[in-house]
């Protein structure tokens, strides 16, 4: 580095709003180069009874994982090889029904040179290039040629891999999309695919997973207010549903609205459930996912749903405290 630059030298927020604007810029100039071999790839990838071996050298590889890791995570079977470990004897994972995309910013690199006629030697020509540079030795040798052009890296040497990495990554997101529409994936297909963490609990896990099925305090409407306290502390819920004779959902009565008969009775001797609680509580069923649930409680500001079956019957209550001890948020 010159003596005389520096970090004192520098602006900083000036140097990375311009990377910013100028990968920015280059990923807008994409839509333009999306043309009738990206059709043609998705359809083939589509189509195949193979899988999709992405490879690439340098900084391509890196990026050829992680496009490897979103194919296999939205429904696409894929594999990565690396285009040097290729030549020593990876060749072998390609098989005839796999579609192979190599990618590789100038398409001239001296790997890609001896791996493309050795892909077509074991009996694959299905290549796919993934160039910035649309006349180049990959890009001439391919059956399709997917464009991720840029102008210049968003080095201010235009030599270190920023803008080109950038590019060939949204483009890798574009294949994987278009593929999630084509299959109709949904999230519950994602979740099968991603089990662990939260997410997964997130797409997976239903109410009837997190919610206590014996613990379920209840009352009848003509109860006094002595045993609503009571069934409410047996219960340790902070809450009782109302239910008729039948097992029906006629309401709820909380911890707050014990506080608030307090303030608004001077004598609650003779107060019975039904003069206390609330006609309208939120509900939810067993199969909806506890995320939702979770969801639905932050949007009214409450910490549990009453959960019902078929015909309004009532099933137990799901605390905000149940979906956070599963993880799912």
């Amino acid at each position: 580095m010159n003596e005389e630059t520096g970090f004192e030298m520098i602006d900083i927020k000036n140097v990375a709003k311009k990377v910013i604007a100028d990968e920015a810029a280059a990923i807008q100039n994409l839509s333009g180069f999306i043309d009738d071999d990206f059709e043609k790839v998705v359809d083939l990838i589509y189509r195949s009874k193979g899988r999709v071996i992405v490879t690439g050298i340098g900084k391509s590889a890196i990026i050829a994982q992680k496009i490897v890791a979103t194919l296999n995570s939205t429904g696409t079977p894929a594999v990565f090889m690396h285009a040097a470990d290729a030549i020593h004897g990876d060749l072998g994972m390609v098989c005839r029904d796999d579609v192979v995309i190599c990618i590789s910013k100038s398409g001239n690199t001296p790997e890609i040179k001896v791996l493309v006629p050795l892909i077509r030697n074991v009996g694959n020509d299905r290549i796919v290039a993934m160039v910035s540079n649309t006349d180049s030795f990959l890009a001439r040798n391919a059956a399709y040629v997917l464009k991720a052009q840029v102008e210049r890296e968003a080095c201010p040497n235009n030599l270190a891999p920023t803008t080109s990495t950038t590019a060939q990554l949204v483009i890798g997101d574009a294949l994987a999309v278009c593929l999630i529409e084509c299959r109709s994936f949904s999230s519950r297909d994602f979740a099968r695919y991603h089990p662990g963490g939260s997410l997964g609990k997130r797409l997976y896990t239903r109410v009837a997973d997190v919610y206590d099925t014996e613990n379920k305090p209840r009352v009848r409407k003509e109860d006094s207010i002595r045993e609503v306290i009571l069934e409410m502390s047996h219960g340790r819920k902070g809450a009782v549903a109302v239910t008729d004779e039948g097992g029906c959902l006629e309401g709820i009565i909380t911890d707050g609205d014990l506080r608030r008969m307090l303030t608004k009775y001077r004598d609650i001797d003779g107060l019975k459930a039904q003069d206390i609680m609330s006609s309208s509580p939120r509900t939810v069923t067993e199969e909806e996912l506890a995320y939702n649930a979770f969801r639905k409680m932050e949007e009214n500001n409450i910490t549990h749903l009453i959960v019902v079956g078929e015909g309004n019957i009532y099933k137990g209550i799901v605390y905000i405290r149940d979906i956070l001890r599963e993880g799912v948020v």
